[in-house]
Formats: C-alpha cells, structure tokens, sequence
C-alpha cells in the first residue's frame, strides 16, 4: 500500500531456502549427536587397549564416512568435540547439585562431589578410555578433563564470592585445577573418592578464598 512504513515481508524464494536450511540443520546436528553417541560407545568398549576406526564409529551410528567427514576433519577432531561435550554434561549435572543447596557451603561440597563422581565406577572407566584417546591427539590432556577454568570453575564464582572472596574468579579457578587434579589422580590409579576425601577437598576449596 502507497505511502504504507511497514517493512516489507522477506519473498517466497527466501521463506522456502529458509526452510530448507533450517530443516538441514536439524538433520546434521542429528547426525553430529549420533556420531558422539557412537564414539563414545565404541571408545568405552576399546577401553585404553586401543583406539577406535572412523570405519568403527560410522558402523556404531549407522551413518557412512561422507557424513563423519562433512562434520569432522579427522577422528581426532571427534574425540575433542567429545572432550567439549562431556565437560558441558558435567557442568549441567553439576549446576543441577549446587541448586539443591542453600548455602554457599553446601554448593561449593555438591560441586566437589559432581566433578569427582567421574571418579564412580560407572563413569571412570568411560572417562578414563576418552582421556587416554585425547592424549594421543594432542586436543587434550590426559592429565584431566578440559577447561578445569571454564565452565565448572565458573560454577564456583558465586559460592565463593558470597563468602567474602575477594576475588573469586582467581579462586574458583585454583579450586577448579586442584580438585580436577585430584580427579586425574583418582582416574587412573583406579580409586574412588571417599566421603572423608570429599570432605577434605571441600575444605581445601574453602581455603582458597583470597580476603577482602
């Protein structure tokens, strides 16, 4: 309409690529899930004797190497976006502990306990077969999960900064580096943590706080 300031709507071709891109994405993100899902299966029943084939995974997801490769450069390329994905679900399931606590105290042990459950029986084992599979790729670091400063220690700002830290960003990362420190240790000596190690952690993180 003459004279009418109303933008004007995008035009039939563009609505339809929009669609089509837009359903393409689904599809290759269900592709990409279905890729990680599959490593990680293959990668646990491998354990650390040996390293999974892109021949193996592509089997696992049903998928074929032209759909690997449109979405990964090289396995190894895989195995850190495993990395990348694991330590989100970590710090998911972590998030989720700390908000059951009302006090900084108690956050700050929930998050203990969520990063060292890696060390469980049912998740070690998983674990430690996708760190030994990064430390041979040079995306990880066998020494422990990635981004020890990122989002977990991120998760231990606000705890430590309501106790009075002075600067909880510094602290919550050297909390975060010690305690995933630990849990290397714990990995691959094949131990469990103890309530009484939980406890002595808990308090180490404690002490980190810098005074105001």
């Amino acid at each position: 309409m003459s004279g009418s300031t109303t933008e004007p709507t995008q035009d039939l071709a563009t609505r339809i690529a929009a669609r089509a891109l837009a359903d393409r994405g689904a599809v290759y993100a269900s592709e990409v899930r279905r890729l990680l899902d599959a490593a990680l299966v293959v990668i646990r029943s491998l354990g650390t004797n040996s390293r999974p084939r892109v021949a193996d995974i592509v089997a696992q997801a049903g998928l074929s190497n032209d759909v690997f490769y449109r979405h990964f450069k090289s396995k190894d390329a895989l195995v850190s976006a495993i990395l990348e994905d694991g330590s989100e679900r970590l710090a998911t399931y972590v998030a989720h502990q700390m908000d059951k606590e009302n006090t900084p105290e108690g956050k700050i042990r929930r998050w203990v306990e969520g990063v060292l459950s890696q060390a469980d029986e049912d998740s070690a084992a998983t674990t430690r077969a996708v760190l030994w599979n990064a430390g041979g790729t040079g995306v990880g670091a066998v020494s422990g999960p990635p981004s020890a400063s990122g989002p977990l220690a991120t998760l231990l700002r606000g705890p430590l900064a309501e106790l009075g830290s002075a600067a909880p960003e510094f602290d919550a990362t050297l909390a975060a580096h010690a305690t995933v420190g630990k849990l290397s240790d714990y990995l691959w000596q094949r131990i469990q943590p103890t309530d009484s190690d939980i406890d002595r952690i808990t308090e180490f993180c404690l002490r980190t706080i810098t005074p105001a």
